[in-house]
C-alpha cells in the first residue's frame, strides 16, 4: 500500500534530482569540449568523399544532362536522382577512322542503358527492348526473369553534391579502357586480328554535355596483327563517338510496319500477344509530328496545318555558300509530300546561328538535326537517324556531306546524258547544273532520314519510251520515287528536246509519306490503325507507280528491282544507254581536254564508260532466271512470285551475245589507250565480258532455271535451251571457221573455267542472318541436276571444237582450239 509523501519531503526531493542532472550535465560537457578537440574521422581512402575533395575549384565544368567535370586528367559525372532509371540511347559510331577502314559516321553499336544507384555505387545496365510482354501480363514476370539486364560498367560514387541530390562517379575507366561496346566491334577485330588496347596511345579528346544529350569523343589504339593500313605500326587508331541520348518518358505511339510499303523499321518479339507461339512486331522509325489542339477541326476538314513540331535540318556552318540553297531546296522540296499527309511546312531548312548569335550551338547537340559538311575524298553522302527503340520515333538525324560526292555526281551526269546535253559535256559543271545535280542527291538523303529505304522497284513503273517523252518527264521524273537509284536519263535519244533527266519527290514518295505520317486520330493504339492502313495500300495495288521493291544485295532474283536501272523493259532500255556510249566515246579526248593537264581524267572517263555499260549488262543478265516479286495479302490475289516469261529470258541472252559476247569494237578505240596506258586493254575487255558470263552461269541462277523447268515445264526457258543459247553466242566461230580473235578466245577460256568451278562447287551455304535485302537460292550441287547437265555441255562442247579445227586456218585459233579440247579432257578426267 503507497503511502502519500508530505509536499514539503517532495521538494526537498525534486531540489536533490535537478541537482543531480544538472552536475552530470556539466561533466559530459567537459568530456565533450575535450572530445571536440580532436581532429574529425577521415573518409577512407577511395570512399566517398565530400564534394569539394572531387570537384575542385580547377575543375572545368559543363552543365546539360548531367554534368560534366574536368578535373586534371580525369572526368566526372554528376547524375541528378531524378535521372536515375531513365532510359538513354546510346549510339556508337567511329568518328574518324584508320585508311582502309570505310569512312567516318558508320554506326557501330546502338544499346539502351539506364544508369542505377546500387548501395555505393552506381551500375550502368544494359536494357533490351528485343523481347517485352505487358506488365499487366502473367507472362510478364517470365519475360523480366529470362532478360536480366547485364551491367556493362561498374563506378564507385565518389561524392554527393552539397544539397545531397545528385551523385558524382568518375567516368574515365568507361572511355579509357577497353570496354567493347563502346569500341570497335568485334567483327573487325577478328578481321584485323586485335589482341588488345594500348592504354599508353589511347585517351579520352573530349565529353560534352547538352541537355537532352552527352557526345563522348575518345581515340583508341588497339595492336593489330594485321591492320587494314600502316601494316608497319602494327595497329589501328581510331576515334569513336558514343552518344548517349535520354529517351522521352512517353514513348510515341507506333505505327506498324508492312512490307507492301517500304520503312526503316524497328521490332520486338512479344509474349504477350494472343498468338500461339512469340510473335515479332515490327514498327515503323519516323518522327513524331502530330497536329495542335487547335488545329484538329481544320484537320478533320482537309486543311494543312502545321505540326506541332516540325522537323528542322541546319545546313553546316562549313558548307560553302554556293551550295546551301541547293541543299536547302534538297530538304525542303518533301515539303510536298508531307502535304499529302495533312501537313504544311512539316520539314525546314535553316542556317544555324552564328558563333556570335549562340557561342554554344553545336551540331553534336541533339536538338538539331544538321546537313554536316566534311572535307573528305571520299565520294558518297549519307543519311543516318537516331530512333527510339521502344516506339520507333526519329530523335535526331545529322546527314553527312562528303566534299566528293561531287565528283560522283559529275561522273555519273557525264556518262549518262552527255551524248544529248551540252551542259554536261565538259568536266567542270557551271554552279547551276551542279547545283541541281546536289538538290537531287539532298533530296535522296533526307528521304533516308525521314525513314524511306531505297526502292529499287520504283522505275520500272514507266514504259522506257515515256522516258524520251518530254511532257511525260517534266511531270513524273525518271522514276516514281526519289528514293530509287534511277540516277539520270540515259535513255534518253538526241532530237527529245527537254526531257527530264532526273527524278523528282514523285507519286509513290507522296503515297509513302501520307501513309506513314499522316494522323489517324479515332485510333487509340497502333492495332487501332491496321484497317485505314490496310485500306490506302489496297486503293493502289497493282499499279506499278505505288510498288515497293527492295533493293537486293549479292545475288539479283527480281529484274525488276534493280539499281541504276530505267523502264518497264531492261534490253530496250540498256540498248538506247549503248547507242549513247557509242556517241560519247568518240567525244572524250575532247570533252575531258584542257591545255596543260594529263589524261588522268580520259582515263577515269573511259572507266566511267565500261562500268556504265557493265550496268547495262547486269541490268538485262539479271532477267535469266529471274523471279519477280510483288508482296500481297491473304485479301489480295494473284501469286507473290512469278518467273520471267521465257521469251524475256531468251531475249535477254540474246541482248548478251550480240552487244557483249560479241567483242564490243566500239570500246577499242586506240586513241584513248595510247594516251592513258601502256597495256592492259585486253584484260579490261575480258574481266567486263567474264563478269556477266559468271554472273549468269552463277550457282543460284541455274537452280532457279532448273526450278523453273521443274514447275512449269515446256513454258519455262529450260536449263538445256539456256546452255545452248550460251553456247552458240560464245562459240559462234565453230560453226563458220572464222578467226578467233584475243578477245574472244579469253572469254572462251573463261567459258570452260566457269564450267569447271560447277563441277567441283560445293553447296552454297546461305547467309547467316536472314534478311530482306540478300536474296539467296540453295542447291545441292553433286545431287541436283546440275553437274549432269554441265557435264553433257562439256561432252558437246568438246565434239564441236574437235569438229570445227580442220575448218579454222587461222595458226592462233588452232592453237586455242586445240588447247581447250584438252582443258575439257581435264576436266572431265582430272587424272
Amino acid at each position: 500500500m503507497l503511502r502519500k509523501i508530505p509536499l514539503f519531503l517532495l521538494g526537498i526531493l525534486l531540489i536533490s534530482v535537478t541537482s543531480c542532472s544538472t552536475a552530470k550535465k556539466t561533466s559530459a560537457s567537459k568530456k565533450g569540449a575535450v572530445a571536440s578537440a580532436k581532429p574529425k574521422k577521415k573518409p577512407k581512402k577511395g570512399g566517398i568523399q565530400p564534394y569539394g575533395k572531387v570537384i575542385t575549384k580547377d575543375a572545368k565544368s559543363d552543365e546539360g544532362l548531367f554534368t560534366v567535370h574536368e578535373v586534371s586528367d580525369k572526368y566526372y559525372y554528376e547524375i541528378p536522382d531524378t535521372l536515375f532509371n531513365r532510359e538513354m540511347l546510346m549510339v556508337t559510331r567511329i568518328a574518324k577512322t584508320a585508311s582502309g577502314l570505310g569512312f567516318g559516321g558508320g554506326k557501330q553499336n546502338t544499346q539502351v542503358l539506364r544508369w542505377e544507384k546500387n548501395k555505393k555505387q552506381v551500375l550502368l545496365r544494359v536494357v533490351s527492348h528485343s523481347v517485352v510482354a505487358a506488365d499487366s501480363l502473367p507472362v510478364h514476370e517470365a519475360v523480366v526473369n529470362s532478360n536480366f539486364e547485364p551491367i556493362l560498367y561498374s563506378f564507385p560514387i565518389k561524392a554527393f553534391s552539397k544539397d545531397s541530390l545528385n551523385t558524382v562517379i568518375d567516368v574515365t575507366p568507361l572511355f579509357s579502357k577497353d570496354v567493347k561496346a563502346l569500341g570497335i566491334p568485334q567483327f573487325r577485330r577478328r578481321q584485323y586480328k586485335i589482341s588488345r588496347l594500348d592504354a599508353s596511345r589511347s585517351y579520352i579528346d573530349k565529353l560534352k554535355s547538352y541537355p537532352l544529350n552527352i557526345e563522348a569523343r575518345h581515340v583508341k589504339t588497339y595492336n593489330a596483327g594485321a591492320p587494314p593500313s600502316n601494316g608497319s605500326v602494327g595497329s589501328i587508331s581510331v576515334e569513336m563517338s558514343n552518344s548517349m541520348i535520354l529517351l522521352p518518358k512517353e514513348p510515341m505511339k507506333r505505327r506498324y510496319f508492312d512490307e507492301r510499303v517500304g520503312w526503316f523499321t524497328s521490332s520486338q518479339v512479344d509474349y504477350g500477344l494472343k498468338a500461339q507461339k512469340s510473335k515479332r512486331v515490327t514498327y515503323l522509325d519516323r518522327w513524331r509530328l502530330e497536329v495542335r489542339d487547335e488545329d484538329i477541326e481544320k484537320f478533320k476538314r482537309g486543311e494543312l496545318v502545321v505540326p506541332k513540331k516540325q522537323i528542322v535540318y541546319y545546313v553546316d556552318r562549313a558548307t560553302p555558300e554556293e551550295w546551301k540553297p541547293y541543299i536547302k531546296q534538297g530538304i525542303e522540296d518533301w515539303q510536298v509530300a508531307f502535304e499529302a499527309a495533312g501537313f504544311k511546312e512539316a520539314i525546314i531548312a535553316k542556317d544555324p546561328p552564328t558563333v556570335e548569335e549562340d557561342p554554344d550551338w553545336s551540331p553534336e547537340d541533339v536538338r538539331y538535326s544538321v546537313v554536316r559538311y566534311l572535307a573528305s575524298p571520299i565520294p558518297n553522302a549519307n543519311g543516318p537517324h537516331v530512333s527510339d527503340p521502344r516506339s520507333g520515333e526519329i530523335l535526331e538525324s545529322d546527314i553527312n556531306w562528303y566534299h566528293n560526292v561531287m565528283s560522283l555526281l559529275r561522273n555519273w551526269f557525264f556518262i549518262q546524258t552527255a551524248a544529248i546535253n551540252k551542259d554536261a559535256q565538259t568536266l567542270e559543271f557551271k554552279n547551276e547544273v551542279m547545283g541541281r545535280l546536289i538538290r537531287f542527291v539532298s533530296a535522296h538523303e533526307v528521304g533516308h532520314t525521314l525513314g524511306l529505304p531505297h526502292n529499287m522497284g520504283s522505275s520500272v513503273a514507266y514504259p522506257v519510251d515515256k522516258l524520251r517523252d518530254a511532257a511525260f518527264t517534266k511531270k513524273y521524273g525518271t522514276a516514281p520515287s526519289i528514293m530509287d537509284y534511277a540516277r539520270f536519263n540515259y535513255v534518253a535519244q538526241p532530237g527529245d528536246e527537254g526531257v527530264a533527266l532526273m527524278p523528282n519527290i514523285g507519286p509513290y514518295d507522296k503515297y509513302a509519306i501520307n501513309w506513314g505520317y499522316r494522323p489517324i486520330l479515332d485510333a487509340k493504339t497502333g492495332k487501332d490503325e491496321k484497317k485505314t492502313l490496310d485500306k490506302w495500300i489496297l486503293e493502289k495495288a497493282g499499279d506499278p507507280m505505288y510498288r515497293f521493291g527492295h533493293q537486293q544485295a549479292g545475288d539479283v532474283v527480281d529484274p525488276s528491282s534493280q539499281t541504276e536501272d530505267l523502264g518497264d523493259d531492261a534490253v530496250k532500255a540498256s540498248d538506247y544507254g549503248i547507242k549513247n556510249l557509242k556517241r560519247i566515246v568518240p567525244n572524250l579526248i575532247k570533252w575531258t581536254a584542257e591545255d596543260g593537264k594529263n589524261y588522268d581524267d580520259l582515263n577515269t572517263m573511259y572507266g566511267q564508260v565500261l562500268g556504265q555499260f557493265n550496268r547495262y549488262m547486269g541490268h538485262v543478265s539479271s532477267n535469266i532466271g529471274g523471279v519477280y516479286e510483288h508482296y500481297k495479302t491473304y485479301d489480295q490475289e494473284g501469286a507473290v512470285y512469278t518467273h520471267v516469261a521465257k521469251a524475256d529470258q531468251k531475249k535477254a541472252l540474246k541482248f548478251i551475245n550480240e552487244q557483249l559476247f560479241k567483242t564490243p569494237e566500239w570500246l577499242l578505240d586506240e586513241n584513248i589507250f595510247n594516251k592513258t596506258q601502256y597495256s592492259g586493254t585486253t584484260e579490261r575487255i575480258r574481266g567486263t565480258q567474264v563478269r556477266t558470263l559468271n554472273r549468269i552461269l552463277s550457282l543460284g541462277r541455274m537452280a532457279r532455271v532448273l526450278e523453273n523447268e521443274t514447275l512449269n515445264g515446256s513454258e519455262a526457258y529450260t536449263i538445256l535451251e539456256m546452255m545452248r543459247d550460251l553456247r552458240n553466242g560464245v562459240w559462234t566461230e565453230l560453226r563458220s571457221g572464222r578467226k578467233i580473235d584475243a578477245y574472244r578466245r579469253n572469254l572462251q577460256r573463261a567459258y570452260i573455267d566457269r564450267l569447271a568451278y560447277l563441277m567441283t562447287a560445293e553447296s552454297p551455304r546461305g547467309p547467316r542472318r536472314s534478311s530482306d535485302y540478300v536474296k539467296f537460292t540453295p542447291i545441292n550441287t553433286s545431287q541436283s541436276d546440275l553437274r549432269a547437265v554441265v557435264r553433257a555441255e562439256l561432252n558437246t562442247l568438246k565434239r564441236n571444237i574437235r569438229s570445227a579445227i580442220g575448218r579454222t586456218s587461222d595458226p592462233m585459233s588452232k592453237i586455242h582450239l586445240r588447247d581447250a579440247v584438252e582443258r575439257i579432257d581435264l576436266i572431265l578426267d582430272p587424272k
